[in-house]
């Protein structure tokens, strides 16, 4: 028998050796570690956007860094790329004659970031149908007693 010292919590386990050794070695045992996946009290955990612990965080995760991504493509792209490619983008567009990346700066970032926000909208919805939440509220319960109008008892 031996005792362990957890330094976290600041608890002593005394852990026996010897004890039901029947188990076999491929079972899994805990470790005493955090606790990750199905029952996480949201509430109460910390929340890591490095290190999301559980399937819901990380779906969502993945749907935030695919929108951020995408966000600083379509309002970056165009101002990054004007020195780069300089021939293109200050070339009149035949149509309307404003340089290319006037109407994509002035209207392509600004409906761009409008689509990206309904994308994120769809996804989240969807993934909240496919982890079952539910934003809406439950009403309250009809009460069968009434109120005295005037603030004080009931007769």
């Amino acid at each position: 028998m031996y005792i362990m010292k957890n330094g976290d919590a600041g608890s002593d386990r005394t852990v026996d050796s010897s004890a039901d050794e029947s188990t076999t070695d491929s079972e899994p045992r805990p470790d005493g570690g955090v606790a990750t996946g199905d029952e996480v009290a949201y509430l109460d955990a910390e929340v890591n956007i490095f290190s999301p612990s559980t399937p819901f965080m990380r779906d969502h995760l993945r749907i935030i860094w695919s929108g951020f991504v995408a966000w600083l493509l379509i309002v970056f792209g165009p101002v990054s790329l004007t020195p780069i490619i300089p021939g293109v983008m200050t070339a009149p567009i035949p149509v309307i004659g404003f340089p290319l990346h006037y109407f994509l700066v002035g209207i392509g970032a600004p409906v761009g970031a409008l689509l990206l926000s309904i994308w994120y909208a769809r996804k989240r919805d969807a993934l909240d149908e496919e982890y079952g939440i539910s934003h809406e509220t439950e009403p309250e319960p009809e009460t069968e007693v009434a109120a005295a109008a005037d603030g004080g008892t009931a007769e």
